[in-house]
């Protein structure tokens, strides 16, 4: 059915248009029965669906229907896996369209700022390019139903202290290229219904505020066309927030939100073209959703299930192994920990679904030869030493130890920052006791961000199944025994002290601001800068196989591309996951630009090709307003991760931009010598330089000497030279005229 929703507009009283800008109750839109337009539900997600029967909340607290928990996206992240993120989407958008959902709440793609931050088991990663790039998939799968997807939450909430008014200080190009990039490319390529605005100020500004963030940038720029929701109970000033481009505010309270807006626009404050585009974007997506020609229909539970046992194989990452693993079926092995009864698969707060059915990994074993003890409390409790002493004996006398630890319910949630990265003592303390005595002690990781590992190098093997979802305890009994193999590859790096992270001295703040003083130096970008160690970095992962590349080729035709031969070397069938870095002239890290996924047979092997766009090569700048590219030699880097680089190989680029510049005599000869307008003349000025200091008729000067001169002098500001004898005062403000002149014409040209 074809809607004229401007027509139905101008049909709407001023109260009801300023009614449909907020909600109904927690989860439903305003309907207006007259005019036919309906009432519809948005629910929690994002990796299942946490829709509410019965009393309703938005923190988690109250009950939700059964449904499908699927792997939290810290570990969906690891899986490196499009295809499987959207063929979860998928599932995703079918149940919420047989439950008469509109939109699904989520995925939420903040980045991974510090380990601490109470919400990252929701989030994807610490690099904004795997995060955009699987949340995008994510969204096509949802959005096949024509049920909405809501990108969250934009932007720069990284923290829970005081999230609701603690300012993010970040500068621009920090903000573009770290913290803005996974929305841009999920709004560009994947087209959400819906994007929520976050709790947080940036630079002082609340993101629901910010006229640049949700209309200049997010509309008028990446194009985005759906509607604005805030974060439950995010709006601070509701007139405000509708001039900034936020079309709804969720939940309803008390109708001071609608009234404020009909005030507005009777007083003239307001402009009533705001509010009736809000409007129009809100109604696009109601009947998009209400008018769609898909079927509400039952799906198979079951089939859903295995579905998510399926990507919990997929999600989970080894992350050592001696040769343990995987066991043979039959030998004594010990199970220790209550998450081998009960496994921990998601976090808490408002993602939290009630699930189909959730087995441990004990329950799957059945049949097999395994002794059990508990050794410490679910909740990180220390037993008595009766008990610990229990289980280091069983696990001593067993074939092999399995031990399932991990971080507590309580350790993690939205709604509060993590204070440290360590596991509970009781955990830390078994592990070691028992890796004394068991030479084969297996640590499986229930967790949903980094923890400290001191035990790590006394054990034989470490396998994190991150938050796995209700499939985390079948997935991890394949695992184990080899029925499945550990493709998943960390999506964040594990530092080995909490001191060694980027922000360590200035995350959470100080409740008021929140200073990014690292820029863009996030996780892998920090710790590879400072060629610093680490646990286990971004991108690792282990295999039951061996892999090899070969033959890197790179086409510099547009799009940009990267072929390499993969082999298995192996004795198992295995699958690899290839990620390409890039590493500009003057970055001090690189960054990843590309990455696929390749099942290979024993001895199989094949091609594979990559392409990159143009900000593979390309970053921001705040004086341009745009991205660029700065030219150069540029470094490909193939790899199994961020320190595990196989091959590399050399591109020359074209430069695409110059940052403008306009000379005074404050402007730094080395500003000028950057330039391609202004280079050329500088060169010839240096070499006169060269020539004062090193001979000629003058004093004979070391090398050294010259040196430190030509130094000096491309750091100093122009008015500074004449200090060096090296140019007149005079012949500075000559030259201050003719690089402008240079500058002006270079311009003209549109160079």
């Amino acid at each position: 059915m074809k809607r004229d929703i401007k027509a139905l507009i101008s049909e709407m009283t001023l109260e009801e248009k300023a009614g449909l800008c907020s909600g109904k109750d927690t989860w439903r839109l305003k309907a207006v029965e007259r005019l036919g337009i309906p009432s519809v539900m948005v629910s929690d997600g994002p990796h299942g669906l946490r829709k509410q029967g019965g009393a309703s909340d938005h923190l988690g607290l109250n009950d939700s229907i059964k449904a499908i928990c699927f792997p939290a996206a810290c570990a969906a992240a690891a899986s490196f896996d499009e295809e499987l993120l959207e063929k979860l989407g998928d599932m995703l958008g079918r149940e919420c369209r047989a439950e008469d959902v509109a939109v699904l709440l989520g995925p939420a793609m903040n980045i991974k700022r510090s380990p601490l931050c109470g919400r990252n088991f929701e989030y994807f990663s610490e690099d904004p390019y795997l995060t955009g790039k699987l949340a995008g998939a994510q969204i096509r799968g949802i959005q096949k139903h024509d049920v909405g997807a809501c990108a969250k939450h934009f932007a720069a909430n990284n923290q829970e202290y005081r999230r609701m008014t603690c300012s993010s200080e970040v500068d621009e190009k920090t903000l573009r290229e770290i913290y803005l990039r996974a929305f841009e490319i999920v709004v560009r390529e994947a087209k959400p219904w819906s994007v929520m605005s976050s709790y947080n100020k940036i630079n002082g500004t609340y993101a629901g505020e910010s006229h640049d963030l949700l209309t200049k940038t997010l509309r008028g720029e990446w194009g985005f066309d759906g509607f604005v929701v805030s974060d439950w109970g995010a709006v601070n000033d509701r007139v405000l927030s509708a001039e900034a481009g936020l079309d709804l505010e969720m939940p309803y309270y008390d109708g001071s939100g609608d009234r404020k807006l009909a005030e507005a626009v009777l007083s003239g404050r307001l402009d009533e073209k705001v509010l009736d585009k809000a409007v129009e974007r809100i109604l696009k997506i109601v009947f998009r959703f209400y008018d769609s020609a898909c079927e509400k229909e039952n799906f198979d539970r079951e089939k859903h299930h295995a579905a998510a046992v399926q990507a919990a194989k997929k999600c989970a990452v080894l992350m050592k192994n001696n040769g343990v693993l995987p066991l043979g079926r039959g030998e004594e092995i010990a199970y220790i920990g209550p998450f081998a009864k009960v496994p921990r698969y998601q976090g808490g707060g408002s993602s939290h679904i009630n699930a189909y059915r959730v087995k441990g990994a004990l329950d799957m074993a059945q049949g097999n030869n395994l002794i059990y003890a508990d050794g410490f409390g679910a909740n990180g409790e220390a037993l008595s030493k009766i008990e610990v002493d229990k289980a280091v004996q069983k696990a001593k006398n067993a074939r092999a130890a399995v031990i399932f630890a991990g971080l507590p319910d309580s350790y993690e949630s939205e709604g509060y920052d993590r204070r440290h990265m360590k596991l509970p003592s009781s955990q830390n303390e078994l592990i070691e006791k028992i890796a004394a005595v068991q030479p084969n002690t297996v640590v499986v990781l229930h967790i949903g961000s980094p923890v400290e590992m001191p035990w790590a190098d006394d054990v034989a093997a470490i396998l994190n199944m991150y938050l796995g979802g209700e499939g985390v305890g079948e997935a991890a009994d394949a695992l184990l025994y080899g029925d499945a193999e550990p493709v998943g590859r960390l999506p964040e790096s594990f530092p080995e002290r909490l001191e060694d992270t980027p922000c360590y001295l200035d995350f959470p703040g100080d409740g008021e601001r929140s200073v990014y003083s690292e820029g863009t130096y996030v996780g892998y970008r920090y710790y590879d800068a400072r060629n610093m160690k680490v646990l286990f970095p971004f991108g690792h992962g282990l295999s039951y196989t061996e892999f090899e590349f070969s033959d890197m080729k790179i086409s510099a035709s547009n799009p940009f591309c990267v072929t390499l031969t993969v082999t298995n070397t192996g004795a198992r069938m295995g699958t690899e996951t290839v990620q390409i870095y890039v590493s500009a002239p003057d970055e001090k890290c690189k960054r990843l630009v590309g990455f696929k996924k390749i099942c290979l047979d024993v001895g199989e092997s094949k091609m594979v090709r990559i392409d990159l766009d143009d900000r593979a090569y390309e970053q921001f700048s705040g004086k341009l307003g745009r991205w660029y590219c700065r030219g150069g030699a540029f470094t490909v880097h193939a790899g199994r991760s961020s320190r595990d680089i196989r091959l590399t190989e050399k591109i020359v680029l074209k430069a695409n931009g110059v940052i403008p510049l306009a000379v005074d005599q404050n402007t730094t000869i080395a500003e000028l010598f950057e330039h391609p307008a202004t280079r050329p003349t500088v060169e010839k000025m240096l070499a006169g330089f060269r020539a004062a200091v090193s001979g000629g008729s003058a004093e004979r000067r070391s090398e050294q000497e010259a040196v430190m001169l030509r130094e000096m002098a491309l750091n100093a500001p122009l008015r500074a030279l004449p200090t060096f004898k090296l140019i007149t005062t005079q012949q500075v403000n000559a030259l201050i005229g003719q690089m402008n002149v240079l500058l002006d014409e270079y311009n003209k040209k549109g160079e």
